[in-house]
């Protein structure tokens, strides 16, 4: 099939990507001349495992283009993907505008029948307000063309987005066309041949699933988070809890791991975002602000369970930072735990050196310069030069190569054998009989 992807940031790069490695001949659009470019230059902007080959592989091959011509790239697309960002307004609700834009544009090009999906997640109603945008610029042009409306939110983690496009749990799609509900289980047939994926529903019930869907993985954290504290406060060890709660089959071990909070750009906003739309529909969400309030919260645990060792004043420390992504396999440190605990430790007086597999260039561009200038923080090239002549090392993100350290050399690098574990990746015990001081989240040695 032909398809036009509008959007070639997280999602629209993904999704252009792996319906180009099925074998269809995918346009992606953006509106930024240097990312296509750099893009037609084999340059990937985002950290993904597995991405940049099927990009480089797919634009060898000539299933894969990039252009900034929406006009170009909907000439033979059957079907015109919505992949731009929503980014969230100060209240919570989720900012339409470059959707709204982008169908606007559609309806200024469109000759001829096109499927229109929004992959973006986007609030219920917004496939009503995309249907009313192309006719309005139809309207302007005084022509009457055929088009659907469709939605299909995408289910991505990153660090494993490739990974979930192929191999979906569920594809859902929401339609009302008999037409667009044919062309679009067409499309996704072959990433469902074991067994059928994909879940037809109405639109708005589409819209709907993405945002639950988070949400209750969002909860499901919280929810542990807050047992966590509390555990540390009854002396109990959360870690011996999740294991009793996580062997029950109602329950299940996902997302049941305590830690310093999520991040990223999917939960916090789509939470937030619901909770607006309760809000707007006079019905205050009381277990969703509940989850967001806990989380903005844990993120500031580990910082106070520095300040209950060391003190308020930590001027003259020094801090090992494991880990600068919101979590492992991406570069992304959008609402990212390590940037409140960096903003913490350094307004408190100490310095830092922080290492991250995969974060480092977006560290030096996103967090602030005077940082590096004034020395009040140091990339590390490794992560056991971030604990050369540290007071204590922080773990924050829980990559692969941090899960198993070498203990005694760690103890040799560091002025003091105290570890803060924001993910609980530590045996208590284990590093007690080392000679750390560990400091978990509802951990006891």
């Amino acid at each position: 099939m032909n398809l036009t992807v509008v959007g070639t940031g997280y999602v629209g790069l993904v999704t252009g990507a792996c319906f180009a490695e099925m074998g269809n001949n995918v346009t992606c659009v953006d509106i930024d001349e240097g990312k296509i470019a750099r893009l037609r230059e084999g340059e990937i902007p985002i950290y993904e495992p597995g991405l940049k080959p099927i990009v480089l592989r797919n634009v060898e091959e000539g299933r894969l283009k990039f252009t900034v011509s929406l006009a170009q790239a909907m000439a033979t697309g059957q079907v015109i993907f919505i992949a731009v960002g929503t980014p969230p307004g100060e209240d919570g609700s989720a900012d339409l505008s470059h959707v709204l834009a982008v169908a606007r544009a559609i309806g200024t090009h469109l000759d001829d029948y096109r499927v229109v999906v929004t992959k973006s997640t986007v609030p219920v109603g917004t496939a009503d307000l995309v249907r009313t945008a192309i006719e309005e610029e139809l309207g302007k042009r005084g022509v009457q063309r055929e088009f659907d409306v469709a939605s299909n939110p995408e289910f991505l983690k990153e660090g494993a987005a490739v990974e979930d496009f192929m191999k979906p749990d569920r594809v859902v799609v929401g339609t009302d066309s008999v037409r667009a509900r044919e062309l679009v289980r067409e499309l996704y047939k072959d990433f469902s041949r074991n067994h059928d994926r994909i879940l037809f529903m109405g639109v708005r019930d589409a819209e709907m699933t993405k945002y639950v869907s988070n949400a209750m993985l969002a909860t499901k954290i919280s929810f542990m988070n807050e047992i966590a504290n509390l555990c540390d406060r009854l002396g109990v060890d959360v870690e011996n809890v999740r294991l009793g709660i996580g062997s029950d089959s109602r329950i299940g071990y996902s997302f049941i791991y305590p830690g310093c909070g999520y991040g990223g750009s999917c939960f916090p906003k789509d939470v937030r975002a619901l909770i607006h739309a309760a809000n707007q529909n006079d019905y205050p969400s009381l277990i969703l602000q509940a989850v967001h309030e806990r989380n903005e919260a844990q993120k500031h645990v580990l910082f106070g369970k520095i300040v209950d060792y060391f003190g308020p004043d930590l001027s003259g420390l020094t801090f090992g930072l494991w880990g600068l992504s919101f979590k492992p396999g991406t570069d992304d440190m959008r609402e990212a735990p390590a940037v409140v605990l960096l903003h913490e430790l350094i307004g408190a007086g100490a310095k830092v050196r922080a290492y991250d597999p995969e974060a480092m260039e977006a560290a030096r561009i996103e967090l602030p310069q005077d940082w590096f200038e004034r020395g009040l923080l140091v990339l590390a090239r490794h992560q056991y030069e971030a604990l050369d002549g540290v007071d204590a090392l922080a773990l924050v993100t829980e990559w692969k190569p941090f899960r198993h350290p070498d203990f005694r050399a760690m103890k040799e690098m560091m002025k003091q054998p105290v570890i803060f574990d924001g993910r609980n990746q530590y045996d208590p015990k284990a590093l007690g009989r080392e000679g750390f001081v560990y400091i978990g989240i509802g951990r006891r040695a």
